[in-house]
């Protein structure tokens, strides 16, 4: 992972610099930050970084100066530099100090990535001549993989560096499993030795660590019915020869996919098989393959997970649970009761994973209780309970852990006052936020630009008066925000497919 310092005198500069990127997908982390230049200075020999994100105009030393003071220590330091100013000198006074960029605030999220993106690749090309000395062979490895497997990485980028890094994958077929220790995280490097040493007897095995910190084991192996099998039996050799050191050690294991391009899906499964040790805690090695013979995939899944995972960014505890109430009244006559309870498993699995995703931290104590209440419960009522309860513990976890505590501020104003004038930039006003800045951190936190979410809380909303109320068309209209009737009839049909007349009297 290349290390950023960030540095900058406006803490909301800091703190959105965190939320708008996803840094790990750029194979990056931020290690520090500063809020001015002769802070950053004093921290930057015990805190050794790749890429340093610097404002131009600070307190105590400005950016140009701790550029070249920064040079000093690190000379192949990259440097991206960020302004309020769009002024010509400073841009050419960077340029001399060989800058990435000069990006204006409010930072535009596309240029930032693509900056970064340049930035990762000059990088991975700086370090290739004496990976032994800095980073390691392994390391480059890890990045590679990693950005391979979730989707990050141009083929004919991949494939040119797999030849480089003599990666084994000429073969038709590719299986992916993921081996992870809870309990001794701390033993990680010792752990991927043994397991290194311990799979170096398979041939076209290439293992890597992923950025959450598991061990990943990419198996590209022929197209023949018995590889898959000889596979599994190595894996459940290799979980119990490890067993001794490690006893929480599991693995997950994805299907057998042919495609070398497949391996992304497959490593999904092997992530989402390790969840399963909650159900199967016995169970040393957990195959994608055998949750679908034990119907825990095989089933229809009823569940619209997308909706679910937007309620779950907007912290929308209320409307979550009504959703769930909903779904499986809908489906309750339809389904055996083994089937209900296997969808409420999933649910259960999903929410774990839909966190995690998120916080990037394990999550495992609240869904373990969760499962074996789903497993206890003797009535659908008390199924649904345990769901709901689940979905408000896992929104709870989310507020207690936010980095971006203004957007769940701004979530709550809109709940509050949706019938009164919104926009960015009144609400930037009141969180002394740029308006633009303010646009692009609700976006990174809900999925949604703030129009779109909007629109569609107060169509949500409209929908429930003209259900229970009444009132005239225009004025339920008025009481969700919207002064324009045609703009509102509009709204209401993109959203809806019908007219709030015709909603009233068929919906």
């Amino acid at each position: 992972m290349y290390k950023v310092f960030i540095v900058d005198d406006e803490p909301f500069i800091i703190e959105g610099l965190y939320d708008i990127v996803d840094w790990s997908s750029f194979g990056m982390e931020i290690v520090n930050h500063a809020g001015n230049g002769q802070a950053a200075l004093q921290a930057l020999p015990d805190q050794p970084v790749d890429i340093l994100i610097t404002d131009i105009s600070m307190p105590l030393m400005n950016g140009l100066d701790l550029i070249q003071e920064a040079r000093q220590l690190q000379p192949e330091l990259k440097v991206i530099i960020l302004s309020g100013f769009n002024e010509f000198e400073y841009l050419k006074e960077g340029m001399k100090l060989g800058i990435e960029n000069y990006l204006l605030k409010p930072i535009n999220v596309d240029e930032l990535q693509s900056t970064l993106r340049n930035t990762a690749a000059k990088l991975d090309q700086l370090v290739t001549p004496h990976l032994e000395e800095k980073y390691g062979i392994q390391m480059l490895k890890d990045n590679i993989m990693h950005r391979w497997l979730t989707g990050q990485i141009a083929a004919a980028e991949f494939e040119e560096r797999a030849r480089f890094m003599n990666l084994s994958l000429d073969a038709p077929c590719v299986v992916v499993a993921v081996l992870r220790d809870i309990a001794q995280a701390h033993k990680a490097e010792m752990l991927f030795a043994q397991v290194e040493q311990l799979a170096g007897e398979y041939a076209r095995l290439n293992i890597f660590q992923d950025m959450n910190g598991d061990i990943v084991l990419v198996a590209n192996i022929e197209d023949e019915p018995d590889e898959k099998n000889r596979l599994m039996l190595g894996l459940h050799k290799l979980a119990d020869r490890l067993a001794v050191m490690y006893p929480d050690l599991h693995i997950g294991a994805g299907r057998l996919l042919k495609g070398l391009y497949q391996a992304p899906v497959s490593y999904e499964e092997a992530k989402k098989a390790l969840q399963y040790v909650m159900i199967y805690p016995e169970r040393r090695v957990i195959d994608h393959a055998m949750l679908d013979q034990q119907g825990h995939a095989a089933f229809s899944f009823f569940i619209d997970w997308r909706a679910y995972a937007k309620l779950i960014l907007s912290r929308s505890a209320e409307q979550l649970a009504e959703r769930i109430r909903t779904d499986f009244e809908l489906h309750r006559h339809e389904l055996t009761p083994e089937q209900l309870q296997n969808t409420a498993l999933e649910v259960v699995i999903r929410f774990k994973m839909e966190l995690e995703g998120i916080k990037h931290a394990e999550e495992t104590v609240i869904y373990r209780q969760g499962l074996r209440q789903v497993l206890d419960s003797t009535t659908f009522d008390e199924l649904v309970h345990t769901l709901q309860l689940l979905a408000t513990r896992t929104i709870e976890s989310l507020l207690q852990d936010m980095r971006n505590p203004v957007v769940n501020q701004v979530l709550q104003h809109i709940d509050k006052h949706y019938a009164e004038e919104l926009s960015l930039k009144l609400l930037g006003a009141q969180y002394h936020l740029h308006p633009v800045y303010l646009g692009q951190l609700f976006h990174k936190e809900t999925g949604e630009t703030f129009a779109e979410y909007i629109n569609k809380y107060r169509i949500e909303r409209a929908k429930e008066q003209l259900r229970s109320s009444n009132l005239k068309v225009q004025e339920i209209a008025r009481n969700v925000g919207y002064w324009d009737t045609g703009y509102f009839y509009k709204q209401f049909r993109k959203y809806v497919g019908i007219s709030p007349t015709d909603f009233k009297v068929f919906g």
